[in-house]
């Protein structure tokens, strides 16, 4: 069993465990000889079928009763958890001891490792993949947690004896009782900031105050850690400016240390052509599409290289790295149709996925569906931004998220304005109300040579898997007999 967790007959209870983040935490403690079972109610894949592999034991709903019963001796409270909730209230009157998943991962995992954080609006999780992969690659054997699934090793964590640990540092809020950013309780020693955008608009006034908790987060590196962050963004820049480590920049300006000069794609890779801080050149080949994922190898190879991985371990591990889960994850391809599933939900987001997938299938069409389920997209924040963000697309579909109506229309992204504002840009779109019957509809406009890109933060309503399924009997039979017929 990796590392020396503490106390492994310990019996530990995660409200909320269907979390992408609170599932990977319970998967870790499993793994660690803790005795774990959680509560949640709307569990859907890929977690769910994560825990069920598991064997981690999920009490559907919320119940005192389930606290009572299974009298854990640590309730961890996963941040969609209110205080009023009926289990919450009952381990408070049984003074059973409620903690925080960060704080969970720092007490239970972060204290035998050097913290590598991994932050930014955009990019976090793909890049936290490939650096923990790399760092395993280049046998450092570090610990990882990660909010989205290694294709690679197909979960969302590593436990290691290494050195590192590399974590995805989500800036999205702690708990009822902890309203602070996650990523302040993960101990960083080196930091990647990738981008700095307004989000979260629930938790966030504007982006001053997003600001503010990546300047507290710097403020933590100490004097012999490091600050890998994006030259291009001016406001990762500011934020910089509170770090005491030594700072190193990476992006496509003059002035950065790690330079991105050229990305070519090409039957299904890419191709980087990146300046160090010496002048030499390194030239990278990369399975992930997009100048986004181009930026965010930069970020990843620049940290790499000053925790001693050669160029050579570097580029057998990028190579290798199969992607994450959800992020431009294909679901159905078989030569002409192809189906992607994609997390993409903030505008800047959504812009650069549709261009990373229409660089890495430029022929035929483009079919993008966007869901805008998140707190901040599902209201007008972004109205006029989104109108912008499909530029690469040959056909759209808007498709309104459950629940989307109980917002109030003040509130509530104008949808129809969306649509129209599109179709202004001569781009032919689609608007699925909150009940339509999506598959179907989508089934039937696919025509041979499609790409179909999928995104949402939320399962979609299955709607991804589900296409994907019909594509693979309808489509799939037609291959098959097409090719009996010619052979």
């Amino acid at each position: 069993m990796p590392g020396d967790m503490k106390n492994p007959s310990e019996r530990l209870y995660l409200m909320g465990i269907g979390g992408i983040a609170m599932g990977t935490l319970a998967g870790m403690l499993k793994d660690g000889g803790y005795q774990v079972t959680g509560s949640d109610t709307n569990l859907y894949p890929p977690m769910s079928t994560f825990l069920q592999q598991k064997a981690i034991a999920v009490l559907p709903g919320y119940d005192a009763e389930n606290i009572r019963r299974t009298r854990p001796d640590t309730v961890i409270v996963g941040n969609v958890i209110r205080r009023e909730n009926p289990e919450a209230r009952e381990a408070e009157a049984l003074g059973i001891p409620m903690i925080s998943m960060p704080q969970a991962l720092e007490r239970f995992v972060l204290t035998r490792h050097k913290s590598l954080v991994v932050c930014g609006t955009h990019g976090k999780t793909t890049t936290t993949g490939l650096l923990g992969f790399v760092l395993e690659s280049a046998g450092l054997d570090p610990s990882v947690f990660i909010g989205g699934l290694v294709k690679n090793w197909d979960r969302s964590y590593r436990l290691g004896n290494g050195l590192y640990m590399a974590l995805e540092g989500d800036e999205y809020d702690t708990a009822f009782f902890d309203k602070s950013p996650k990523f302040l309780h993960y101990r960083p020693w080196a930091v990647i900031l990738t981008s700095i955008e307004f989000d979260h608009a629930d938790i966030y006034r504007d982006l001053d105050h997003i600001k503010d908790s990546f300047r507290r987060l710097n403020r933590l590196i100490p004097p012999d850690g490091l600050l890998v962050v994006n030259g291009d963004d001016p406001d990762c820049l500011e934020a910089a400016e509170e770090c005491r480590a030594g700072v190193i920049t990476y992006g496509r300006g003059s002035r950065c240390h790690w330079r991105l000069e050229q990305v070519v794609h090409g039957s299904g890779r890419a191709r980087l052509l990146v300046k160090d801080p010496a002048g030499g050149s390194v030239v990278l080949e990369s399975p992930l599409p997009g100048r986004h994922n181009a930026l965010n190898t930069v970020a990843v190879l620049a940290l790499c290289r000053e925790l001693g991985v050669s160029e050579a371990a570097f580029q057998e591990g990028l190579r290798r790295f199969e992607g994450m889960r959800r992020r431009q994850d294909i679901l159905y391809h078989d030569g002409s149709i192809t189906i992607i599933d994609d997390f993409a939900h903030h505008p800047t987001a959504v812009r650069e996925t549709v261009l990373a997938v229409r660089e890495f299938f430029p022929h035929g069409r483009l079919l993008a569906v966007f869901e805008p389920r998140t707190n901040t997209s599902r209201r007008r924040f972004f109205q006029e931004t989104y109108t912008e963000a499909f530029g690469g697309a040959d056909w759209v579909a808007i498709k309104e998220p459950a629940g989307f109506h109980s917002i109030p229309p003040a509130e509530r992204l104008d949808t129809q304005a969306l649509v129209r504002g599109i179709a202004a840009q001569g781009i032919p779109v689609h608007l699925y109300r909150e009940l339509d019957p999506v598959t179907p509809d989508l089934l039937a406009r696919i025509q041979p040579g499609d790409t179909v890109l999928l995104m949402s933060n939320g399962s979609m309503d299955g709607i991804p898997r589900d296409l994907a399924e019909a594509c693979r009997k309808v489509f799939g039979r037609k291959d098959r007999r097409s090719r009996a017929q010619g052979g």
